[in-house]
């Protein structure tokens, strides 16, 4: 098996070479990284063999690839996918390049993993982390009654905006105890001391496109008409998102069958006891592999509601572990 990783120098591909390190059952014959002129030439040790960075260019280093798992972009990932794929290679695109296009499969192994299996230009696409996180946990209310209404706000951690925006909040934080004017270069304003409800750009409906995303991707990796109302908001936390999810279904669930649910779903942590000060928090997730869930409730404005909280981390499950996860999907069902 031949594995590559393109934009092996950036924060999901640092991510993918941990993740491939710790799995040690997962079979890499042969690990092939690719990055910009910025990262070529730098080396990586994988498995106690050190590896050098290849610049990636339009000519024929993938041949004989199995699963190249991609991270450098949208427009690298178009400019590059056909010369990644033309000789049998399965892209798993982290970007947003692909998500939409009805040829394409967007994947969530929990939910829609037999999807993958139809990917005619030999492309699987990634979802956005805010949509991965969030409908591992729908999945497990979906079985038990039709999602007709969600509504979520995202508490979003600076780790979404890559190794240089971590970097940079952390940088705030050293300046403006410094008594020095912050740096702000990553997001629209500090960050340090702050929340930010805008993530992307704003759309022609005043929602940002990162919100319209979690809209779009939910609806494809479902199969459902579900409606998805999101405000997507930036915070200093330096890595593992948390979202606020109210969900309205066709018949009422009560609080006692969605812990049930939560508690036997593949990929779920239930961590759910207020008491106690028992709950999901992304001090404590950073790092860590599931989706957790806690305060769950009974909507008070609706019958068929319910309202939950999740946290994830927005680097591992968010981006490289789903990626991975759908390639040992692939390989275990003998498609590859």
């Amino acid at each position: 098996m031949r594995i590559a990783i393109v934009g092996a120098s950036g924060a999901v591909g640092q991510e993918f070479l941990t993740i491939l390190n710790e799995k040690v059952d997962f079979p890499v014959d042969e690990l092939l990284l690719f990055g910009s002129e910025r990262s070529a030439g730098r080396k990586y040790t994988f498995r106690g063999k050190e590896i050098e960075v290849k610049l990636l260019q339009h000519n024929d280093d993938f041949k004989g690839v199995d699963i190249a798992l991609t991270s450098a972009g949208a427009s690298t990932s178009k400019e590059y996918a056909q010369t990644i794929t033309k000789h049998g290679a399965i892209m798993i695109d982290n970007s947003s390049a692909f998500r939409m296009d009805e040829d394409v499969p967007l994947v969530v192994p929990e939910v829609n993993a037999e999807d993958a299996l139809f990917a005619p230009r030999n492309i699987i696409a990634n979802p956005n982390c805010t949509t991965i996180q969030m409908v591992v946990a729908l999945k497990a209310i979906e079985n038990l009654s039709h999602i007709r209404k969600v509504h979520v706000a995202t508490y979003q951690s600076a780790s979404g905006g890559g190794a240089s925006a971590m970097a940079e909040l952390e940088q705030q934080h050293k300046q403006l105890v410094e008594g020095e004017e912050p740096t702000v270069e990553k997001f629209a304003y500090q960050l340090a001391y702050n929340v930010i409800p805008h993530i992307d750009v704003f759309m022609d409906n005043d929602y940002t496109k990162e919100e319209m995303k979690m809209y779009n991707e939910t609806r494809k990796i479902m199969h459902s008409d579900v409606e998805v109302s999101a405000t997507c908001v930036r915070v200093p936390v330096m890595r593992a998102h948390s979202e606020s999810i109210w969900v309205e279904t066709q018949e009422p669930i009560s609080v006692a069958a969605a812990h049930k649910a939560f508690a036997e779903a593949e990929g779920i942590i239930l961590m759910d006891d207020p008491a106690n000060k028992h709950y999901p928090m992304p001090l404590f997730i950073a790092g860590k592999e599931p989706v957790y869930v806690g305060r769950v409730r009974k909507d008070l404005t609706s019958e068929n509601g319910l309202t939950f909280w999740c946290v994830a981390d927005q680097i591992k499950k968010g981006a490289a572990l789903n990626a991975i996860q759908i390639a040992e999907w692939l390989i275990k069902n003998k498609s590859i």
